[in-house]
């Protein structure tokens, strides 16, 4: 009687883990690809097209919002501490927007470097400077609600006149050759996929001549690092076309002036096209039947950034 009791136990608790094994996995799944969807293009709504700088407020308050809401690089727990392909998206994110706040900060709110600077422009850079993957004591969403805060702040000053925004020609080209820096460095991330390859030019530094001779970086960078370079691109793209797209409102005027809309235009095409999403990010040599998604995304980043570049000698021409 004892055995058959025994087998009868151990047959109802089979289905009982095989059960709840399932509903593990189907959980596991589902956290997994919520948190693993990209965030969706960015509306602006209804603007003051009378008061200049709105829009590039509004976009990086949106973008700073992204990050709170849902921010994934400092996760601790099961099972979003094994994502990486967004969270380097949210990091590219994030190095979009301190470049805009740091402008912002240090040139679109001020007339001149010797004048104050604004606190609520102050207190969104401060904030976003802080450790991105810092779990507690601050965490890093703390930091990121704070600097939301101090846009809206700004936002608000700018729309009551209490804050500035200066839409100069002279504050785009500084803007402009910092993304120019940022894009750069992501070029230089891209070229890491070819196989065959050791050492490269760094991207930003192309155009440079130096008694030193070009300056050389490392790539030969592990395999399992090719899709943490291409998403971090891909938040960095991101982000940029949304910066683009709200510059183009605020800039109008002087785009127009420098007969560079067209120009701007065409880079936000090609900000558009890094938004693509591949089923596995392949690492393919020139020769293989398989893609190197790498390298089409380095395209046509560069073509973007080759674009910036003469944007920003058209606005430093009279």
């Amino acid at each position: 009687m004892k055995t058959f009791f025994k087998a009868k136990d151990g047959r109802k608790k089979g289905p009982a883990i095989g059960l709840l094994i399932l509903i593990l996995v189907i959980f596991t799944a589902t956290v997994m690809i919520i948190n693993s969807a990209k965030p969706d293009r960015i509306t602006l709504g209804k603007l003051d097209r009378n008061i200049k700088g709105t829009a590039f407020i509004m976009a990086n308050q949106i973008l700073v919002k992204q990050l709170y809401d849902n921010w994934l690089p400092n996760d601790l727990f099961w099972p979003t501490v094994l994502l990486d392909n967004m969270p380097n998206f949210q990091i590219g994110e994030l190095e979009v927007i301190r470049y805009n706040v740091r402008v912002l900060r240090d040139n679109l709110s001020r007339m001149r470097t010797t004048d104050r600077l604004d606190p609520s422009a102050e207190t969104a850079f401060t904030a976003l400077s802080n450790d991105p993957y810092k779990w507690w004591f601050p965490s890093a969403e703390s930091k990121w609600k704070l600097a939301h805060k101090g846009l809206d702040a700004f936002y608000k000053n700018l729309l009551a006149g209490k804050s500035n925004f200066y839409p100069r020609a002279d504050n785009l080209a500084e803007l402009f050759s910092q993304y120019v820096s940022l894009m750069g460095g992501v070029n230089t991330r891209l070229i890491n996929a070819p196989r065959d390859m050791k050492r490269a030019l760094a991207a930003e530094d192309e155009a440079k001549d130096t008694p030193k001779g070009p300056k050389m970086v490392d790539i030969d960078i592990p395999w399992s690092h090719i899709d943490d370079n291409f998403y971090y691109a891909q938040g960095v793209g991101y982000a940029l076309y949304e910066s683009f797209k709200a510059i183009r409102v605020d800039f109008i005027d002087i785009l127009k002036d420098k007969n560079s809309v067209k120009l701007v235009d065409k880079i936000i095409e090609n900000l558009a096209r890094c938004y693509f999403e591949p089923l596995i990010v392949f690492n393919g040599d020139p020769g293989s039947i398989f893609a190197n998604h790498s390298l089409n995304l380095s395209g046509v980043f560069n073509d973007a950034r080759q674009k910036v570049s003469s944007l920003i000698v058209a606005l430093k021409q009279g």
